[in-house]
């Protein structure tokens, strides 16, 4: 399936095959650290870890105790995981651990 939403323009294009070109983790870090925000970085990966939650069925209290998540962030990510382009679906069935990091402990909270 394609993807022709309303975020396809050139630049965003740009910026995928920018993301598409790293080649391991370290690589992704040095990227990401140049091009956003610590705070929107870790607000990034707060929503990965929520989704990954909410598909493993854990309550709005327990993802919110656990990421340092709003409601309205875990509602806006449970929201896409319905309704949206499967974007997150898509990644968490290619994760190698599927397995929320959150489980087992508190991640360092995220200022929204």
């Amino acid at each position: 399936m394609v993807y022709s939403g309303k975020l396809r323009d050139d630049l965003n294009d740009r910026l995928f095959e920018a993301i598409l070109s790293l080649k391991d983790v370290d690589e992704c870090y040095r990227f990401f650290e140049d091009i956003s925000t610590v705070s929107e970085l870790r607000s990034l990966a707060q929503r990965l870890e929520v989704a990954k939650m909410l598909e493993a069925n854990r309550t709005y209290g327990d993802i919110a105790g656990k990421t340092g998540a709003s409601t309205a962030t875990i509602s806006r990510v449970k929201r896409c995981l319905n309704y949206g382009a499967d974007g997150y679906k898509l990644v968490l069935s290619r994760l190698s651990d599927p397995k929320p990091l959150a489980e087992d402990k508190k991640i360092d909270e995220v200022n929204e």
